[in-house]
């Protein structure tokens, strides 16, 4: 039977080049590697170390093996880190900026299995505008933004967690939901878009998406702009028109308002959502469990970046 410490062996004398030297790296003596490593090319049926040269040789197929005996360290050490961090008790603070396009949605989601399985982490969440968490971030005011990237700001770290497809969203009726489908052309002239308020990196990557084409609505009897898509949701429900939506904000879709939901046809549009911090963060370790704990909530095919294409918003 191959055991892990064969393999162990057999890649500190390839690394080493030399029996004594890979016995003293891992602490046992020369003639219990040597053994041990006699062992594994019997039990295979190969020579791996052509003993005849000094230093010593790696055969061809020696090669091959320990390229796989080097792969199956690193998942068994994989292993024992993930039974490790299943035992070990995380706890600490941490305190959490959400932007708002995405905290009413994503939070529920992820708040109450975070609080249930580490009891001894304590959350602090706030809805922050992307800008106001890139500021606290670097004021320690908070320890980690969940917002959309890229935010091209070298002191940022990002760790992207899901990709959200950005669709389009009608009143029940409505012309557009015959195809299902609409260009951005078609978008960017209409008179009928409800947007979020200057200032929401969500209307920054709707702006972005249709290439600034939005013709000037100055001269409408009404101008309403929301920092809520719930209240867009409910003018175009009122009101008649179009507004955007991103993929989580559907979850909260009754099945007849899934219907009035149309996709953009020119590309497959994604916004990018991550965890942000500081490069010199301390906490890595909770940020970790975090970013872990919300991919495990949202649905499996928000994983999936090759979906689409990223939506930058700044």
């Amino acid at each position: 039977m191959i055991t892990l410490t064969q393999l162990r062996y057999i890649i500190a004398v390839d690394t080493y080049k030399h029996f004594a030297n890979a016995a003293d790296k891992c602490m046992v003596t020369q003639h219990t590697l040597s053994m041990q490593i006699k062992k594994l090319e019997d039990n295979l049926g190969i020579v791996i170390f052509d003993r005849s040269k000094q230093p010593i040789m790696t055969t061809d197929i020696g090669h091959i093996i320990i390229g796989q005996a080097r792969e199956i360290i690193k998942k068994a050490e994989k292993l024992e880190n993930v039974a490790v961090s299943y035992h070990r008790d995380i706890s600490g603070s941490l305190k959490i900026g959400v932007m708002p396009t995405v905290a009413p949605y994503l939070v529920p989601l992820f708040l109450g299995k975070m609080v249930r399985s580490h009891p001894s982490v304590k959350l602090t969440i706030k809805e922050l505008k992307t800008d106001d968490i890139i500021m606290q971030l670097r004021k320690d005011e908070i320890d980690v933004g969940i917002m959309a990237t890229p935010t091209h700001e070298e002191d940022i770290t990002e760790d992207a967690l899901f990709y959200e497809e950005i669709k389009v969203y009608t009143q029940f009726g409505h012309p557009l939901t015959k195809d299902k489908s609409v260009t951005l052309k078609e978008i960017s002239k209409r008179k009928d878009v409800w947007m979020l308020t200057d200032g929401n990196c969500f209307k920054n990557q709707v702006i972005n998406l249709c290439k600034n084409q939005f013709e000037s609505h100055e001269n409408e009897a009404i101008q309403y702009e929301s920092g809520s898509l719930e209240t867009l949701i409910k003018l175009v429900e009122a009101e008649g028109g179009i507004t955007f939506l991103p993929e989580l904000a559907m979850l909260e879709l009754s099945i007849r308002q899934m219907r009035q939901v149309i996709s953009i046809s020119d590309i497959r549009p994604l916004r990018e959502i991550s965890v942000c911090y500081v490069r010199d963060i301390a906490k890595r370790d909770l940020i970790n469990l975090l970013s872990e704990v919300i991919k495990n909530v949202v649905p499996a095919e928000l994983l999936d970046k090759s979906r689409g294409k990223i939506v930058e918003w700044k």
